[in-house]
């Protein structure tokens, strides 16, 4: 018997399959475009599916006996289709820029404080309700030809079994759920316009949606018993599959984007979360709460770094059989080392990581990236350097802000390509004063959603047993006396940057 994980991100679909001890099989990738432009950002829904059957076919064809598969996906985007489940129109991004007059409607009717209070949300054009009010006004007849409006998740769980349902984590991500009832909220939808009956049907993360449909397995290969569970948002699953269910541990995904994820053992305050644009999610362990606290750019400004700036360091590091990111940590260390000054502590040089705009707590996506302290004598691997303690330092900024709205780890799982460098592993415990904990997996949402998967179908008694076989810990950097201090005489520098940048820029 196995069992597999789906994770569907923005711009790929990746299919990876256990067996029943939690070992990794083996894994099937497919990418599909997206299309960003002035006027939206939007991705095809049907060429999206395409990539999922051609994954699943994949891992079908060597693995027949997959019992479940459970599916994860990114948040906010949201499909309109038919009553069979065919897309009348592309899927709006969470990036899209439409929607912003609908939020202030929004906000004008109900009033910032009662629609935080209702959904757990900071009103936003990026979540789903007021994209949808935007899709109804602009294209009627679309609206009225829509039999269901689905997220990602939900839309891949249909099309594979018929049963349109969505989890908890994800229903957040419209704007319309009610995270006091766990079920939809007449009031926001009445308000937007949008008829509940649209919607999926919410259900606790990791709920079984039941078997494939019998076309399913035909075009598949997979078996008719195969069943899908409803899994949840991709930094949910990741926070399972690293093991976090307790609030003593909060997760670093330290992926593409830095998310900090902290668990809360009861509901915490809405109107203390609201300044900070932070979200209250509920979490797979009844009763629990967490909250994504993140910056666009976090292994992407390094691999804008290294791509961009470092050709001659990748050259060079290949032939000494290193990575480009290796070979930079190394050179800094010895230049620091030679000038006579510690290779390990703060650089001095200020680097306000928001390339792609800025996030949590600011939520300004009109933000630009700065990198300042440059000389005459800076080096690419300085800036490197630098561009790790920015994304860093706004992970600090982030954890100051949780904890004093009631967050408490007393220690970080580390997951992602980040957590297999051990200087930025340290940065982190030296700077957070906190404990890092690097796992080996760097798939934590597949792994999460496999877990979930393994508890559904009784694969696993429960998410402690599956923890126990599928996650894996590589190793632990302690807080070093003294850096953490450093650290911090630097970010009181840091946070001062954006008020600083933000004015100068269009």
């Amino acid at each position: 018997m196995k069992i597999a994980g789906l994770d569907i991100g923005t711009t790929g679909c990746k299919l990876t399959v256990f067996d029943k001890n939690g070992a990794e099989l083996g894994k099937s990738y497919r990418d599909y475009p997206v299309q960003r432009n002035a006027e939206g950002h939007e991705i095809d829904a049907a060429v999206l599916m395409d990539a999922v059957f051609d994954v699943i076919s994949d891992m079908a064809a060597k693995f027949p006996d997959i019992a479940g598969i459970g599916v994860t996906s990114f948040g906010e985007t949201f499909v309109m289709t038919d009553e069979r489940g065919t897309p009348l129109a592309s899927a709006m991004l969470y990036t899209d820029p439409r929607g912003r007059k609908e939020c202030d409607e929004l906000v004008t009717k109900l009033g910032l404080d009662n629609i935080a209070g209702i959904t757990g949300v900071t009103a936003h054009e990026m979540y789903g309700l007021p994209k949808i009010m935007w899709r109804k006004s602009h294209d009627p007849e679309i609206y009225a030809k829509t039999a269901h409006i689905f997220q990602v998740e939900d839309y891949v769980v249909f099309s594979l079994t018929g049963r349109a349902q969505i989890d908890y984590s994800l229903a957040t991500r419209f704007m319309t759920f009610d995270i006091n009832d766990l079920a939809w909220s007449d009031e926001m939808l009445n308000a937007g316009g949008v008829d509940k009956k649209l919607l999926s049907e919410p259900v606790p993360s990791g709920t079984d949606a039941g078997p494939i449909t019998s076309e399913v397995a035909q075009k598949t290969g997979l078996r008719k018993d195969t069943h899908i569970i409803s899994v949840s948002q991709d930094q949910v699953a990741a926070c399972v599959g690293a093991g976090a269910f307790e609030e003593d541990i909060a997760v670093d995904g330290a992926g593409t984007v830095q998310c900090l994820t902290p668990i809360f053992d009861e509901m915490p305050d809405v109107k203390k979360m609201m300044p900070g644009k932070y979200t209250i999610v509920p979490y797979v362990v009844p009763g629990k709460f967490l909250t994504y606290a993140f910056s666009y750019t976090g292994g992407a400004l390094m691999h804008w770094c290294t791509s961009t700036l470092a050709k001659k360091e990748k050259e060079l590091g290949k032939d000494a059989s290193l990575s480009v990111n290796e070979y930079l940590e190394r050179e800094y260390a010895e230049k620091r080392k030679a000038l006579g000054l510690d290779a390990d502590g703060p650089s001095g040089m200020l680097t306000l990581p928001h390339f792609a705009g800025a996030a949590t707590p600011y939520m300004d996506t009109g933000s630009k990236g700065a990198i300042l302290g440059l000389t005459t004598d800076s080096s690419v691997s300085d800036i490197y350097r630098s561009c790790m303690e920015g994304i860093t330092y706004e992970m600090y900024l982030n954890y100051k802000n949780v904890t004093a709205v009631g967050a408490k780890p007393r220690m970080i799982h580390a997951t992602g390509g980040g957590a297999h460098s051990s200087v930025w592993m340290q940065m982190k415990a030296d700077m957070l004063n906190l404990p890092v904990t690097a796992l080996k997996t760097v798939d934590a949402g597949t792994v999460g959603s496999a877990m979930l998967t393994g508890v559904a179908i009784g694969v696993f008694g429960n998410l402690e047993d599956a923890a126990s076989k599928m996650v894996e810990k590589m190793k632990t950097y302690e807080p070093r006396a003294g850096y953490h201090e450093k650290y911090i005489e630097v970010f009181g520098r840091y946070e001062k940057v954006y008020d600083a940048v933000r004015g100068l820029m269009p």
